[in-house]
């Protein structure tokens, strides 16, 4: 896979569909499971559709929806609230800039529901933006006859962001720059429950192009610390805190087993040679605890670690720049 596959956001979305089949989770796109009582994650179809993951959160008159999704997307998970309560989405929570999260916008907006999201998420829109838009070969998006992604409706830039109305009590949290500049995290105290966009997937489902990947299990760790029954990614199924635990021991090993590459001697193409040879993997060394964050973008994903460590920067500040 070369850099600029991996670099688009319709390259994001390749990336994405080309692990799912090799990952070993079982899927169960478009359904909706109650986690808790008013609580619901409903699974993105990746494979077919390149959807993310929703949460629908019940308040006491109004519903919560984290993540956007792209267009197709948030009609979709509209149309499923709609079967688990009657009461009107107020708000919708972009995790993140990316398009399987945030190009539904203007779709919940169009439908009277405010956007609301980290600082990060608008400030990351404007860097890169509307090209990514633009290059994106989508239908859904196509269809919405714009010349640019929706920003955020409301961004907050102190964390965490309440929303209490006594029956509920929502925290929004930025816990750093992982996956991207603009990670935000929902955080329900009473249930126990962690939704985390893409900063923590449950499979091999990790885009690095925008990410801090050196700083990716600090956040990890960061979000962990609360009390945590269960995490709904933004990816793959949800889980409980071994989700958390094994995405940051990826992200460590990872880039680890790449510092040890650069450090041998080997190059961009010598990992990819590797990646085609199937012997990456085993030169990386991973723990049995990081195999369900292994697929077939690992080529792509290890040359994007040595990049970012080969440059010395972030790979987000590569990418996207300062």
């Amino acid at each position: 896979m070369t850099r600029g596959r991996i670099i688009l956001l319709s390259g994001f979305a390749a990336l994405i569909v080309s692990v799912f089949f090799t990952s070993g989770i079982t899927a169960q796109p478009n359904t909706v499971q109650q986690i808790v009582p008013g609580v619901w994650f409903r699974e993105g179809d990746i494979k077919k559709e390149g959807h993310c993951n929703n949460i629908i959160i019940e308040m006491k008159d109004y519903l919560i929806i984290v993540d956007a999704n792209f267009p197709s997307g948030a009609r979709l998970a509209a149309a499923d609230a709609k079967k688990v309560s009657s009461k009107p989405i107020k708000y919708v929570f972009d995790t993140h800039h990316h398009g399987d999260h945030a190009y539904g916008n203007a779709v919940w907006t169009e439908m009277g529901a405010t956007t609301l999201a980290y600082i990060g998420v608008a400030q990351e829109m404007k860097r890169y933006e509307p090209k990514r838009w633009m290059e994106t070969n989508r239908a859904d998006v196509k269809e919405l006859k714009r010349t640019t992604a929706e920003p955020p409706k409301q961004t907050f830039d102190t964390t965490p962001f309440v929303l209490d109305d006594g029956t509920r009590r929502v925290e929004f949290h930025y816990f750093g720059w992982a996956h991207t500049r603009g990670d935000g995290f929902v955080y329900l105290p009473k249930e126990q429950v962690l939704a985390t966009g893409d900063a923590i997937a449950n499979g091999p489902f990790n885009y690095m192009a925008d990410a801090d990947i050196a700083n990716w299990p600090k956040v990890a760790d960061a979000a962990g610390k609360r009390k945590i029954k269960h995490v709904l990614p933004g990816h793959g199924r949800p889980g409980g805190t071994e989700v958390i635990t094994g995405q940051g021991k990826f992200m460590k090993e990872i880039y680890a087993g790449v510092q040890g590459l650069i450090q041998s001697g080997k190059g961009v193409d010598d990992i990819q040679k590797m990646g085609m040879a199937k012997t990456l993997e085993a030169a990386l060394k991973f723990s049995p605890q990081s195999k369900t964050w292994i697929g077939d973008g690992l080529a792509g994903q290890a040359v994007l670690v040595h990049e970012e460590i080969s440059q010395k920067k972030p790979h987000g500040e590569i990418s996207g720049g300062k």
